[in-house]
């Protein structure tokens, strides 16, 4: 698509496809022409709703100047400095969760380790108890699920899922931001009940947004990491460091990236690429074909662990950068050095792949694993 139709329209979608790198980063970068303000779509069907994503008025779905304000109190917290300050303790998660499996053989890779780390990271930060990762999860997933067919009647489920899950989780911050106001802990909600200029529901916007972009977008790195290195002389040489491992990490994000799709809505009559697109229009950009676009990438479709430079847009890329992508590659940075330093081969069964609704990963990843070592520091 990125040759014969790079920016196409979908009449039965009702929005233009965008595939290239050049013309996906060029809409991201340009909120004159082209906003994430989610208000400005018309109707429900499902080519006019985010892929993947709930509808939130929050830092992803506004523009400058607004998007600024309902970023910029949280935004030190997820700098690099401050999020190297935090290390150690995911460093003592990933043990505690490696110590739990280390007498199995066999394991679910995706629902025993890739699932529940991103979640409690998160839910600490957050200031929840990271018991209810259970509901937390049941939340996300109907959060991001996509329907199953195009019939009305899975349509209408997908969408009174979503709706009931957003009711809960909205309801669930509410009650802790009440009771946090006034408080003097360190937690992001506490921050957020405490932070003037913020009204009641962008509060429970930013804290429905952190629990679930920080635990979908991770659980999906470390499960596509896992699955992209499935071959052993990878795995071996990112233990040994013959391969950076930083490197690995940024190639598994441009090779499978977690969030495939961002929509944007056209304020202004724009040409893209030779073609005219109206104001109101809605625009899909495809992250995951830009970012194996073959006027950007060498062998685009390789699996390269050394690639060097690695210009992705996994996470997007301007004012709407990811704020939590600092997090992110650190998680995938502390768990994929323990996997490997804790076990000597880590095989995962990939017979039976069942890619997730929504999202790029995996449901489940079954992994044997042998030649045990020291537990990670």
């Amino acid at each position: 698509m990125r040759r014969e139709a790079p920016v196409r329209f979908d009449e039965r979608r009702e929005t233009w496809d965008v595939f290239r790198y050049e013309d996906v980063n060029r809409v991201l970068k340009d909120h004159d022409a082209f906003t994430a303000n989610r208000s400005l779509e018309d109707g429900e069907s499902s080519g006019n709703r985010e892929e993947g994503m709930p509808m939130l008025q929050t830092m992803i779905t506004t523009d400058p100047p607004e998007q600024i304000r309902l970023r910029e109190f949280v935004n030190e917290r997820f700098q690099p400095g401050s999020i190297r300050e935090y290390q150690p303790r995911v460093k003592e998660l990933t043990k505690d969760l490696l110590d739990d499996l280390e007498d199995e053989e066999q394991f679910d890779f995706a629902d025993e380790f890739a699932a529940p780390l991103p979640v409690i990271v998160i839910a600490e930060l957050l200031g929840i108890p990271a018991d209810r990762r259970d509901q937390f999860k049941e939340w996300s997933d109907a959060l991001v699920a996509r329907p199953a067919d195009d019939t009305q009647a899975e349509m209408q489920r997908v969408q009174q899922e979503r709706h009931q899950a957003q009711q809960e989780m909205g309801g669930y911050f509410a009650k802790l931001l009440a009771e946090r106001q006034g408080g003097a802990d360190d937690d992001l909600i506490t921050l957020a009940a405490n932070t003037e200029g913020l009204s009641r529901g962008e509060k429970i916007g930013f804290c429905m947004l952190l629990l679930l972009a920080g635990n979908i977008t991770t659980t999906n790195l470390l499960t596509n990491a896992i699955w992209s290195l499935e071959e052993q002389e990878l795995t071996d040489a990112v233990r040994t460091g013959e391969i950076n491992h930083n490197q690995a990490i940024e190639e598994v994000l441009r090779y499978r990236s977690p969030i495939q799709s961002l929509k944007r809505i056209a304020v202004a009559d724009v040409e893209l690429n030779g073609r005219h697109i109206q104001a109101g229009d809605v625009v899909t950009l495809w992250l995951g074909a830009a970012n194996r676009d073959s006027e950007t990438f060498d062998s685009p479709e390789e699996f390269r662990p050394e690639r060097k430079p690695n210009r992705h847009i996994a996470f997007g890329t301007g004012v709407h950068f990811c704020l939590g992508a600092h997090l992110a590659r650190m998680e995938a940075d502390v768990a994929l050095k323990q996997l490997l330093d804790r076990f000597e081969r880590l095989d995962a069964d990939l017979s039976d792949i069942r890619p997730l609704s929504g999202l790029y990963g995996l449901e489940s990843l079954p992994c044997e694993v042998s030649g045990n070592a020291s537990p990670a520091k």
